[in-house]
């Protein structure tokens, strides 16, 4: 197929983890959509890169960067998706914000489709859910379907990569400065993370834990409010010291326990993929698609209630969905 034939779409923040997803998946598309990558740098200079041993060039932030794009991936900051918002031409590309920076706009819809009960309203500005909040949604509607659901509760364990490559960099300073005992790079958290479980950052941390939290609450109320019988769950988020891939730890009160295989039954059928012998991991979802479950067991002090865990790899969920919301616009 002729270049001319195939659609283009813009990426903002082309070289940060969310954006090398993105470009995975399409690269992966029959065809292949051509892929312009944006700096999301507030100069308007041309950026070079080097990402595994290969440059890589991003045009600067302009107006003239978006035309003829069908979709542009807000894929840097927040500030970079705010000054897109600004820059983006009156017929320009659908936004597509994977930053949450533009959830207020009142044009902004809250995507998420692989937990979406049917499609969403078109609009100009698509924001992609807290990857937490998705794969909860996911998991609870397909739940609910196995036998009604009386409340749930959940602990999310967040990895360094939520806070990009400048969290992850500051997990692994602080990881070989402990075991050396060096002084710790505390910019991102202005916590210690490594060899250890945060219910807050510090208070002088780029984004406070609590309102990652919150976030989390609000996406997924959202997207549970089209499912009226699935309850609201209890949430906790806590930062875990790893460097990819969401962990859950969710307990679920049904009306009558369907049982351990039933559950397990359901969710195969949903596509989640149930690993009875040996549970899921993190560090093994990584790169892969969709949510891993295993260790479901009853509750031993609760007869209508059980345990389960469940894992996510957090970067290829977001471009996931991001992804499935800009083929709706091909």
């Amino acid at each position: 197929m002729a270049s001319a034939d195939r659609p283009l779409v813009a990426v903002v923040g082309g070289d940060t983890l969310l954006a090398r997803e993105i470009r995975d998946l399409l690269g992966d598309m029959k065809p292949a959509p051509r892929v312009e990558l944006i700096s999301a740098a507030a100069d308007d200079s041309m950026i070079l890169a080097r990402e595994e041993d290969e440059a890589v060039v991003m045009i600067p932030l302009i107006a003239e960067s978006l035309e003829g794009s069908r979709v542009a991936f807000l894929a840097g900051s927040p500030a970079s998706s705010r000054r897109t918002l600004k820059l983006n031409p009156q017929d320009g590309p659908m936004l597509i914000d994977l930053t949450g920076a533009l959830e207020d706009q009142p044009s902004a819809r809250l995507r998420a489709p692989t937990a979406e009960a049917s499609h969403s309203s078109p609009s100009a500005i698509q924001v992609i859910a807290h990857p937490a909040a998705i794969a909860l949604a996911q998991l609870l509607s397909t739940l609910a379907r196995i036998a009604p659901v009386r409340r749930a509760i959940a602990h999310v364990f967040e990895p360094a990569s939520e806070r990009g490559q400048r969290g992850l960099d500051e997990l692994q300073q602080q990881t070989v400065a402990t075991l050396s005992f060096q002084k710790l790079k505390t910019d991102v958290y202005d916590a210690q993370v490594a060899f250890n479980l945060l219910a807050r950052y510090g208070e002088e941390a780029l984004e406070p834990l609590d309102s990652v939290e919150q976030r989390l609450e609000r996406h997924l109320a959202s997207l549970l409010s089209a499912y009226p019988s699935v309850p609201m769950p209890s949430l906790r988020l806590i930062q875990a010291p790893v460097f990819h891939g969401h962990s859950f730890s969710v307990w679920v009160e049904f009306e009558e326990n369907p049982g351990v295989d039933a559950i397990s039954l359901g969710l195969e059928g949903a596509g989640i993929d149930v690993r009875p012998d040996e549970p899921p991991t993190n560090v093994g979802i990584a790169g892969q698609n969709g949510l891993a479950a295993g260790a479901i067991m009853q509750d031993h002090n609760q007869p209508r209630a059980c345990w389960l865990w469940m894992v996510a790899d957090n970067l290829r969920l977001a471009a996931e969905n991001a992804v499935a919301v800009a083929k709706e616009a091909f």
